[in-house]
């Protein structure tokens, strides 16, 4: 577990999450604390991510739960193994002395219960597990309300066998995507951080840590590029910004064709790897994309005249 808030922002860079402070932050008092931790963002900010890369700092598996609309409990919690259950009925039924109460008993054991995200993470041994609730806003408020024994207590209530609590106290990062509000009651029983896009800074390192074999002058392009594509009045002109997810695979498409130096013809040939929509990628013609490449030349100049 790392000592301080800078300890742990050199235990990620060194898994190749580049956090910032605020954000590094956050994920130290949720580990002090033993508190959940909702990370809330737009779509390849870095969420998930995260929940990978502390995975690797504390040395624990990483148990995900990728939530979608109309999950039930059974898909998050548990579910009985019904074919064994009836297999073991038929055979203690032809043993006279079972009564039915015993053959109620014997069904229900534990040795029948398949273990969903939930119930794995709770009992996962020491030190315990990371659990990602991934894109909890996908699911539905009942969805929310069944959650909310585990956010505040760790622990779960199973008809036929009880409660169960942790055996070792789960690091849980829920990430939601805000397609929708969530719960108060949702919120109160975790710590909040809204993850916004890096600055081009901390996508640079980012960039250049996960494509090691990219020349310096690209990778500074590419961070430079997206961030314009990020901003106003850019920004206005698409329905969803390229995240960090799409400016690693940019580069590495870079390296693949490679390019040594990006033009407004590059980025229109690649503008499917920067934009998933058919708009998005329509709107970047060369023209703009010779105007996106002159802002980026601007703003990196003006960085060299602040210095």
């Amino acid at each position: 577990m790392p000592q301080s808030i800078d300890d742990l922002i050199k235990a990620l860079e060194g898994v190749g999450y580049y956090a910032d402070r605020r954000l590094a932050t956050a994920v130290f008092l949720a580990l002090k604390l033993g508190r959940p931790l909702l990370l809330e963002g737009e779509p390849g900010v870095g969420k998930t991510e995260l929940a990978k890369a502390l995975s690797q700092v504390l040395s624990r598996p990483m148990i995900r739960l990728q939530c979608f609309d109309g999950m039930e409990q059974r898909e998050a919690l548990y579910e009985w193994n019904y074919t064994a259950q009836l297999l073991h009925m038929r055979a203690l039924e032809g043993q006279p002395s079972s009564a039915p109460a015993d053959v109620e008993r014997a069904v229900y054991d534990p040795r029948f219960l398949i273990a969903r995200p939930l119930l794995q993470a709770l009992q996962a041994p020491a030190p315990g597990a990371v659990l990602l609730i991934d894109e909890v806003d996908r699911a539905d408020e009942p969805f929310e309300a069944f959650l909310l024994e585990y956010l505040g207590e760790y622990q779960v209530s199973i008809p036929e066998l009880g409660t169960v609590k942790a055996a070792q106290q789960p690091v849980t990062i829920l990430t939601s995507n805000r397609t929708r509000e969530l719960n108060d009651a949702v919120k109160r029983r975790c710590l909040y951080h809204w993850l916004d896009y890096p600055d081009r800074e901390r996508e640079l390192a980012i960039v250049r840590a996960r494509v090691p074999n990219a020349a310096p002058e690209l990778t500074a392009q590419v961070a430079a590029v997206v961030g314009q594509l990020r901003s106003m009045p850019f920004s206005n002109a698409f329905q969803r910004a390229p995240g960090i997810a799409e400016s690693v695979d940019w580069a590495k498409a870079l390296v693949a064709l490679d390019t040594l130096v990006v033009d407004p013809e590059v980025i229109q040939d690649t503008a499917g790897i920067l934009f998933k929509q058919k708009d998005d990628i329509a709107a970047m013609s060369q023209a703009f994309a010779a105007d996106v490449l002159e802002a980026s030349a601007q703003q990196a100049a003006g960085d060299l005249d602040t210095a």
